[in-house]
């Protein structure tokens, strides 16, 4: 996925959602596991609390009877089992008349805002949290009634260690996590799958498209859902749109090269039936004007095939074929090519157009340099879409303020040599309509290196 993708976006977003649902899940099932637990506490402490006050009684002298709970929680030193019976005062002070064995020598301290509701509530059940006799945390049920013979009221309290209930709380917690967590990968798993199978034709659109770009298909000729059939309609109108526009243009070219031919020969003809000055000049330009007629006419070609369906060209062939060639034309010279190129290595284009761009280059090589001439093919390491064809002579070489300037159509090294100077510039006009490039560079041999880029074919 990469960054910004649709299936990221989508991804991320279902993320987003699951683990703000499973989050809030997650909370709500554990305050409600806790609530229910300490519901459930609370019932056994109202019970305890209710049992002392049924238990309690007083005697002829007004003494205070206890009840005697059978529970052996309260009768163990410190056991997390409490209760506690004591005197309110109108004021809100309490004396403990009676308490259970497990407090020992110590008592429960009741806050006073507990007292002052149970004064205000008599006869109700109050639930609080307080710290026992070892500062542990208890829970404590409170119950202020009146005793016969007994002036003031009395509150019976009875309280619990409370550790276990958060203990089983904090379980249930930490299990409902791990569950959660395992069900949301679980759910951003299935959601990757169902976006990734979703978006599936998208992908195999951009698939035709790029082998459409690749030249291996004119249209695109998948079946697709309802949602991207006029997509797809849409892409193949403007593929053949493009396509009779290449075709139209390519054609109006080539009738404006062919209209301008016949004039140009007969040019050609009557300066050769009348010799003299003006002829030579007449022949001379005549000639220049032919030879850019062929060159547009070739770069439309071109062109147009660089936007149609492309073709696959072995690179080695084409090089052992012009080395063979150049090196019977210069034998008088005795030059000698070095050339290498992988066996698997094609070039996505027409072999006319590969022969013309080497070739070209390969000429002027053989035509500059002393002895020597190198020529190499090989994969652009950092796009291997791309072959580069680097060819070196061991001339006298190019200054560099001179480079671009022969890149320009009609230069020439020489002004004295014959030909038109359209050779290097054919080169990079063939080059760039196939979304490639030319450059020149000092040759390790010496002369002048020209390095090609251009389309590789898979």
């Amino acid at each position: 996925m990469r960054p910004g993708s649709l299936v990221r976006r989508l991804v991320w977003l279902a993320a987003g959602w699951i683990l703000a649902a499973l989050l809030l899940t997650g909370v709500a099932l554990s305050a409600f596991f806790q609530q229910a637990t300490l519901r459930q506490f609370d019932r056994g402490l109202d019970e305890t609390v209710t049992a002392l006050l049924a238990g309690t009684n007083i005697d002829p002298d007004g003494a205070l009877l206890p009840a005697v709970l059978g529970d052996a929680g309260h009768q163990r030193a410190y056991s997390g089992r409490y209760y506690q019976i004591a005197e309110v005062a109108p004021n809100g002070t309490a004396t403990t008349l009676a308490r259970s064995r497990s407090l020992w020598d110590a008592e429960l301290v009741l806050p006073q805002p507990v007292i002052r509701q149970a004064q205000a509530d008599p006869g109700g059940t109050l639930f609080f949290d307080l710290r026992g006799p070892a500062e542990e945390r208890l829970r404590a049920a409170a119950l202020l009634s009146r005793l016969p013979g007994r002036a003031a009221p009395i509150l019976f309290v009875a309280a619990e260690d409370r550790a276990p209930l958060d203990a089983d709380a904090l379980r249930f917690a930490l299990t409902t996590a791990i569950a959660l967590l395992l069900l949301g990968g679980g759910l951003v798993v299935a959601v990757f799958v169902q976006v990734r199978f979703g978006l599936r034709p998208v992908f195999d659109i951009r698939r035709e498209i790029a082998r459409v770009r690749r030249g291996k298909a004119q249209r695109l000729t998948g079946t697709y859902p309802e949602e991207l059939a006029p997509l797809t309609g849409e892409l193949n109108a403007l593929l053949d749109h493009n396509q009779e526009v290449v075709e139209r243009q390519r054609t109006h070219v080539g009738n404006l090269a062919h209209a301008l031919k016949t004039p140009i020969s007969v040019m050609l003809t009557e300066a050769g039936a009348h010799p003299g000055d003006l002829a030579d000049v007449i022949h001379r330009q005549a000639n220049a004007m032919r030879d850019h007629v062929d060159h547009h006419l070739r770069r439309a070609r071109a062109a147009a095939r660089a936007q149609g369906q492309g073709e696959r060209t072995e690179v080695a062939p084409i090089l052992e074929e012009l080395v063979l060639a150049l090196e019977r034309i210069h034998q008088d010279k005795g030059v000698e090519i070095d050339w290498d190129a992988p066996d698997d290595l094609a070039f996505l284009g027409e072999r006319q157009d590969l022969l013309e761009v080497v070739g070209n280059v390969l000429e002027n090589a053989c035509k500059w340099c002393r002895r020597r001439v190198r020529a190499r093919a090989s994969v652009v390491g950092d796009h291997p879409e791309r072959l580069r064809v680097t060819i070196e002579d061991d001339g006298p070489g190019l200054p560099p303020e001179r480079r671009a300037e022969v890149m320009q159509r009609g230069a020439r090294l020489d002004e004295s040599a014959p030909g038109s100077g359209l050779g290097l510039s054919i080169v990079d006009e063939l080059a760039r309509a196939y979304g490639g490039d030319v450059r020149l560079d000092s040759a390790a041999l010496g002369g002048l290196k020209v390095e090609i880029v251009l389309p590789r074919a898979e």
